[in-house]
C-alpha cells in the first residue's frame, strides 16, 4: 500500500509538471489506484465528487466561497456524501455489490480540482494517472 501511494504521488507530480493539469490532486490517483481492482469504488468516489461539486456550485450562488472556505467546504461535502453513500446504498441496491467511496477526503480533493480546472481534462488525467500508477505498482512491487 505504501509503495503504491509513493508511486502514485510521483506519477501525479510528473503528470502535473508535464501537462500542467493536476490529475484530481496529488494524492487522489494513488488512492484510486489502490482500488482499481474494485472499479465500482472508484465510480462511487467520482460520483461523490460530482455531488460535492454540484452542492458547492449551488451554495456559491448565496455565499462567498473561495480559498480556504471553498477547500474546506468541498472536503466536508465529499466526506458527507461518502458517508451518506455508505448509509443509503444498502437500502437502495444489492448488498452484495460493494459500492463504497474511497477514503474520506478523496472525493473533496477531486471535486476541488474539477471546480478549479476544466471538467473533462481533470477526469481524463485522473483516470490515466490512476491506471499508470496501478500498473507501475504491479510491475515494481
Amino acid at each position: 500500500m505504501t509503495g503504491t501511494v509513493i508511486i502514485g504521488i510521483a506519477v501525479a507530480l510528473l503528470y502535473a509538471e508535464i501537462t500542467g493539469i493536476l490529475p484530481g490532486g496529488i494524492i487522489v490517483p494513488a488512492f484510486a489506484a489502490l482500488y482499481l481492482d474494485q472499479p465500482l469504488r472508484v465510480v462511487a468516489t467520482v460520483a461523490a465528487a460530482l455531488l460535492s461539486l454540484a452542492c458547492y456550485k449551488a451554495l456559491a450562488r448565496y455565499f462567498l466561497l473561495f480559498g480556504r472556505r471553498r477547500f474546506v467546504l468541498l472536503i466536508l461535502l465529499g466526506g458527507v456524501f461518502g458517508q451518506l453513500w455508505l448509509l443509503v446504498w444498502p437500502h437502495l441496491g444489492p448488498t452484495s455489490l460493494d459500492l463504497r467511496v474511497v477514503g474520506w477526503i478523496v472525493p473533496g480533493l477531486l471535486a476541488g480540482n474539477l471546480e478549479r480546472q476544466k471538467f473533462l481534462p481533470t477526469l481524463a488525467s485522473f483516470a490515466s494517472a490512476a491506471v499508470l500508477t496501478y500498473f507501475l505498482a504491479k510491475l515494481v512491487l
